[in-house]
């Protein structure tokens, strides 16, 4: 079926709508009234001879067509917003352009100190957001224009998407420097003697080291559970608990810095955008000034 020739607002307006899954949230994205965001609705209906979206308790459901069209929809605005750009000479000296990233905060802190002290010197008038968006909402994030760029472990795949490796941290285990553990290296005894301090945002659930000394049969004493990695290293270097966490990281803290004595696959950063930015002259600088920071820090020797 090829529906009539459409007003292009009318596509933002579905894809508003698909977003918020609420008429008047819709209206307040798009600063504009309720009651013309539900005649744009209308005339969409009209135009595909399908509700697109059904009132519920819950909010507005799309139809099947609309679950169909609604990535096309989304990569056409994209496009169209990059190329509206794409024709300019792009001076980082002279921008003003806003850039998004979402990220953890363990990169955040690895990468974010780095990018502003640069950004400062040859881009004073860009901005740059960070945010962390969950990694099953990342593609449609990025095709949506709402983040610019995601640094996450390489376990997204989508088709719409670019992705370059940004480097790779090994893991050790953080004491504080006066701690009563006497030796410079871990056994595996030592190891799960420590009370340890384990990182998730997760309420529940192991994470990557649980997991592989669970492989091993030996399980450590988990002590303290906090959410964000920029805590943990201030708790360990007040009390006798152990953090094991990325190099990176540790090494930013006067403390000792040990060994594990198992086995760890090191943390692996991937840098993403759209393909619908690939060609845009202000997204290329920015991604290669993250790679090139993000390349550069992580070869860097480790103490």
């Amino acid at each position: 079926m090829r529906p009539p020739k459409l007003d292009l607002n009318l596509f933002v307006v579905f894809e508003a709508i698909y977003d918020k899954r609420n008429l008047t949230r819709a209206a307040e994205t798009l600063f504009i009234t309720q009651p013309a965001v539900s005649n744009a609705l209308a005339r969409m209906r009209r135009a595909f001879d399908d509700p697109l979206f059904v009132s519920t308790p819950t909010g507005m459901v799309p139809t099947p067509l609309s679950e169909n069209i609604i990535g096309r929809v989304r990569e056409a605005l994209q496009l169209l917003e990059t190329s509206a750009t794409e024709g300019d000479v792009f001076v980082p000296g002279a921008s003003e352009r806003t850039f998004r990233l979402s990220m953890p905060d363990l990169t955040e802190a690895i990468l974010l100190p780095a990018l502003g002290e640069m950004l400062q010197q040859q881009a004073p008038g860009m901005r740059i957001e960070s945010y962390f968006t969950p990694r099953s909402e990342v593609a449609a994030a990025l095709a949506t224009g709402k983040i610019d760029f995601a640094i996450d472990v390489p376990l997204i795949d989508d088709p719409q998407l670019h992705q370059v490796p940004l480097g790779s941290d090994r893991y050790a285990c953080m004491l504080r420097r006066d701690h009563p553990f006497p030796g410079d290296r871990l056994t595996m005894d030592d190891y799960l003697a420590l009370g340890h301090i384990q990182v998730s945002s997760r309420r529940q659930g192991s994470g990557l080291v649980d997991a592989e000394l669970h492989k091993l049969g030996r399980r450590r004493q988990l002590q303290m559970r906090v959410q964000h990695y920029m805590v943990a290293p201030l708790i360990a270097l007040r009390t006798d608990l152990a953090l094991t966490a990325p190099v990176q990281l540790l090494q930013r803290y006067d403390a000792r810095i040990l060994e594990l004595p198992f086995p760890l696959a090191q943390l692996q950063w991937h840098l993403y955008w759209h393909r619908s930015g690939e060609q845009d002259q202000a997204n290329r600088w920015v991604r290669g000034e993250v790679i090139r920071l993000m390349q550069a820090m992580t070869a860097a020797p480790a103490v």
